[in-house]
């Protein structure tokens, strides 16, 4: 698979998707979760290159502008916080630098937007 491509694309459809699901029931899951997800349709390992660049990607195609980023659901299994990308995408892309901004509050703000939503 790669960036861009016909299957990276499907992956990426398949992410949101899952995520949107997430959202709607309140849910946080690991990378190592939404992997498993997305396979045996889409082998895109937790750890590789794939996932980071499936991060931010799922962010530019859902959240563009204020809304709250869509990634925010998808946290390490261990510290059940998302990955250092995560947050230097958010600062660096997305231009979250408000004092009082956090991934709390981006997460909670995902599952309100999403709490109600008829988007697939």
């Amino acid at each position: 698979m790669k960036h861009g491509d016909a299957d990276y694309l499907a992956a990426l459809e398949a992410w949101l998707k899952f995520s949107r699901g997430w959202a709607r029931e309140g849910r946080t899951d690991s990378y190592e979760a939404l992997s498993e997800a997305l396979a045996p349709e889409h082998r895109v390992h937790y750890h590789g290159q794939t996932m980071s660049l499936l991060l931010a990607d799922v962010c530019r195609r859902d959240s563009g502008g204020p809304e709250p980023m869509l990634s925010a659901l998808v946290v390490n299994g261990s510290s059940r916080r998302p990955s250092e990308q995560f947050f230097e995408l958010a600062v660096n892309e997305f231009r979250r630098r408000d004092p009082g901004w956090t991934w709390e509050r981006m997460r909670d703000a995902v599952f309100t937007r999403y709490r109600d939503s008829v988007i697939a």
